[in-house]
């Protein structure tokens, strides 16, 4: 967050957005991986992309189907758990597994495949990511043990690393500064599209004609996202290519990890998803016993409510402009906080309500603060996002699999703590953001992160 969403300016003026521009120019001449002085840099900062301009209806769409296909492909095992734990005989945290395998390994090669996409170009390498997880996605109905599926997961989670990244440092490259917040919001409202197409037809599918066919179902749909994907995202103008030079990357990524306002940003990210992932992977198991014994269909519906979080992200930039990025995280964390408490209530209402405040916060605050990365970081974006993005796929991974364990150990109550213990992390690190900028203010004038 330029000086922000942990504490530094709230609002965006116009030399913020200026200096904006300069970054964005300069990431072109000096991207994360040694960045020759290349004409990209003597772009015009206008002629990059903005909403009603040229291309920008195109490139939303792709990067919105984009997100479509990698978080219905990334999730499609997490609303029929208890279908694959009956089916391999397995308890419910061996099933989670083959959630917490694709996550964990996204977020171990996200920074790698952001190292490639500095070398061979943001939209190759997205390409390329999509192809292999979509073909790994028809094989994953195939497996015939649960050790299969997870290692198949793995593979899965390892290809769609190339995506979160990659796109946010395409946006950063190709989109105006003023419309940066907006255009990554409806990339994360496309992760959110995804998220809740995937569950809500595989669980329908899945209590017709079992697990195996739903996955099968969304496999096929990520093909024709990734179809349209290639045929509607405009060519990179201001892509400037790298060398992969080892050396240099390490430097990028120990530049980064010693910005202070980057890594709380980091760990923000990985605590909202801690709360997401958890209470995601658990909710079907709640819903499958008494008192609701709800049936597999019915329970995959209940993921509709992301709806509400496709309108929380793509709304991230007018919700910035009016609270500024800090007020933004609290009023998330808050929202957030309020769905757990609301959902202890024995009560499918009051669950269903505490599961539309958790979306809403959830998504809220992710793309606050994944475009925040975008923003702070003068250089080195991909691998600054790629380590946002590895933070946050941790934090789902850490949430599916503790989420799970909690549950086990103490019932839906145990998971809502670990929740609200996410929370409190999130509120704590954006208060020691706010002292932190208030400390630099009565100094003077400093450089800025």
């Amino acid at each position: 967050m330029p000086s922000a969403s942990t504490g530094a300016s709230t609002t965006m003026d116009a030399a913020t957005t200026a200096s904006a521009s300069t970054a964005s120019a300069s990431t072109a001449s000096a991207p994360t991986v040694s960045a020759p002085t290349v004409s990209a840099s003597a772009v015009s900062a206008d002629s990059r992309m903005a909403p009603g301009g040229p291309g920008y209806r195109r490139m939303s769409l792709a990067l919105f189907l984009a997100g479509v296909a990698t978080f219905a492909l990334l999730y499609s095992t997490q609303a029929l758990l208890p279908l694959i734990s009956h089916d391999f005989a397995v308890s419910a945290s061996d099933a989670s597994w083959t959630v917490s395998a694709a996550t964990g390994a996204l977020a171990l090669f996200v920074l790698p495949m952001s190292a490639l996409s500095e070398r061979f170009g943001r939209r190759t390498l997205m390409t390329a990511s999509l192809v292999v997880a979509v073909a790994v996605g028809l094989l994953v109905p195939f497996a015939p043990s649960i050790g299969a599926l997870i290692a198949l997961r793995a593979v899965q989670g390892a290809a769609l690393a190339g995506l979160p990244a990659s796109a946010t440092a395409y946006l950063a490259e190709e989109v105006r500064p003023k419309a940066l917040i907006t255009a990554i919001g409806l990339f994360v409202a496309g992760n959110s599209v995804g998220g809740m197409s995937g569950r809500v037809i595989t669980g329908w599918v899945a209590q017709e004609w079992g697990w195996r066919v739903a996955v099968g179902v969304i496999g096929l749909i990520a093909v024709a996202c990734a179809v349209a994907f290639r045929l509607l995202l405009p060519a990179p103008r201001h892509f400037a290519a790298g060398s992969l030079r080892p050396r240099v990357l390490v430097r990028t990524v120990r530049d980064h990890l010693a910005n202070p306002l980057l890594c709380r940003l980091y760990a923000i990210g990985a605590l909202f998803m801690t709360v997401f992932g958890g209470v995601y992977t658990v909710i079907g198991y709640r819903l499958t016993e008494a008192p609701f014994s709800l049936p597999q269909g019915i329970i995959g519906s209940i993921f509709l409510v992301y709806l509400v979080g496709t309108v929380s992200a793509s709304t991230a930039g007018k919700l910035v402009a009016r609270l500024g990025r800090r007020g933004s995280l609290y009023l998330a964390g808050g929202t957030t906080t309020a769905g757990l408490l609301v959902s202890l209530a024995d009560s499918l209402t009051l669950i269903l309500l505490g599961l539309v405040l958790i979306t809403a916060g959830f998504f809220a605050g992710h793309a606050v603060a994944s475009s925040s990365v975008s923003h702070t970081a003068t250089r080195g974006r991909a691998q600054a996002s790629a380590l946002y993005q590895s933070a946050y796929y941790v934090g789902s991974s850490v949430g599916s699999t503790l989420g799970a364990v909690a549950f086990h150990a103490g019932g839906w109550a145990g998971t809502v703590s670990l929740g609200l213990l996410a929370v409190l992390g999130v509120v704590a690190i954006t208060v020691f953001g706010s002292h932190a900028a208030r400390v630099r203010a009565r100094r003077g004038p400093v450089l800025a992160h």
